[in-house]
């Protein structure tokens, strides 16, 4: 399975200033490469080669480099074709789909570069690495990861990593090709996760991973964002500035935490995880404004995401079920009604009485729609031996 391992480069501050303005250099030449492929009508990337390497070259990129900087803008135009086709940036004639289709991309001065291993070679042991700048090799520029990151670089590491920086630190970001766990595929039943705003997910073991601590955090940033911007000054800008990102950074340490905890307690118990199918929900969904904010601040995709990735890493099943009625019918009786919730954290059947937490029901009923759906996946179609 393919995955990434993030490292952070410790580099002097000569090599720093080498490598910013390395990728200053690169993704300048990228938005021109970007602006000959808009005006020929996007070809295909050994046609663009012919039309800008020389000038690549010219500019001081090595070979390596700048093949990839053509294929960095390639694949950009193939991404950008896709999400149109996909519907992701508005119908035809909407203003974001043509703002995207009339003018070429545009690579920010600090967006990744790809290094391959001509480029960028590890020295593991020592904790350095030896990379490609428009000002020659940069050799023993020191890295900082986790024992468990280093493992993984030196059993998994296959093919590019990407040069980027962020808030001023520079990372690289490296592919690794991690083994599978053979899929289980006699599960002991499912275990159901409904995912929710209060409760950000819920077991059909009826453990709740509650969603109070990050909505609290997500209303103190909102606030602190609102002051500052109301205050206008260059000292809020500044902190405006240096908390970007903090949120998400903060929602998706709690995610990966629910997940890890969601798929170790699946494989512990040789059970599969069954999760909703909510794509599309916010575009079906009508609110309220002032609870706008929290339904598209809801990270359910995310911890989908990571849910699958750590599934697919344990050899644990995953199955995606349709959410319709979960919330109002009856795990123990199958009744249906909307009045079997009398509040949001209530479920109260009219037809057998049974009363339990709405999400702890709702959990149950994914449960056994996942091991429906995974039962009739499995099937044989072929007649048995007369």
């Amino acid at each position: 399975m393919k995955t990434v391992t993030q490292v952070k480069l410790l580099p002097t501050p000569d090599q720093a200033s080498a490598l910013e303005r390395t990728l200053r250099t690169v993704n300048e030449a990228a938005c021109w490469v970007s602006g000959i492929a808009f005006e020929r009508g996007v070809p295909r990337e050994y046609e663009l080669r012919k039309h800008t390497y020389a000038e690549l070259k010219a500019r001081g990129l090595g070979a390596q480099t700048a093949q990839h900087v053509i294929k960095k803008v390639r694949d950009a135009y193939t991404a950008l074709t896709v999400n149109i086709r996909a519907g992701n940036l508005g119908k035809p004639g909407s203003k974001r789909r043509v703002k995207a289709e009339s003018k070429p991309i545009i690579f920010r001065p600090q967006a990744a570069q790809p290094y391959d291993d001509r480029c960028l070679s590890w020295q593991l042991d020592a904790r350095t690495v030896s990379i490609w700048t428009t000002a020659g090799r940069l050799k023993g520029v020191r890295f900082a990861c986790s024992p468990d990151a280093l493992k993984t670089l030196r059993d998994c590491r296959r093919g590019e990593s990407d040069l980027i920086r962020r808030d001023g630190v520079f990372y690289l970001i490296a592919t690794c090709d991690v083994p599978e766990k053979p899929l289980n595929e006699n599960a002991a039943g499912f275990l159901g996760v409904d995912l929710g705003i209060v409760n950000i997910a819920t077991t059909s073991d009826g453990t709740r991973h509650a969603g109070r601590g990050l909505n609290r955090h997500r209303k103190r940033q909102l606030d602190l964002r609102r002051k500052l911007q109301a205050k206008g000054t260059k000292s809020a800008k500044r902190l405006l500035k240096k908390r970007a990102r903090k949120e998400a950074r903060y929602a998706a340490d709690v995610n990966h935490r629910i997940s890890k905890t969601i798929v170790t307690t699946a494989e512990r118990t040789g059970r599969g995880v069954a999760l909703e199918d909510l794509s599309g929900i916010r575009d079906r969904v009508r609110l309220r404004k002032d609870q706008r904010t929290s339904l598209h601040s809801w990270g359910f995709h995310q911890l989908g995401r990571y849910i699958a990735y750590k599934a697919k890493r344990a050899g644990v099943p995953l199955v995606y079920v349709d959410p319709a009625y979960t919330s109002r019918q009856c795990c123990e009786c199958g009744h249906i009604d909307r009045k079997n919730r009398p509040k949001q954290s209530e479920f109260a059947c009219r037809a057998c009485a049974v009363m339990m937490h709405a999400d702890h029901n709702g959990a149950r009923n994914i449960a056994r729609k996942g091991e429906a759906a995974w039962t009739a996946g499995r099937q044989s179609c072929v007649p048995e031996p007369a």
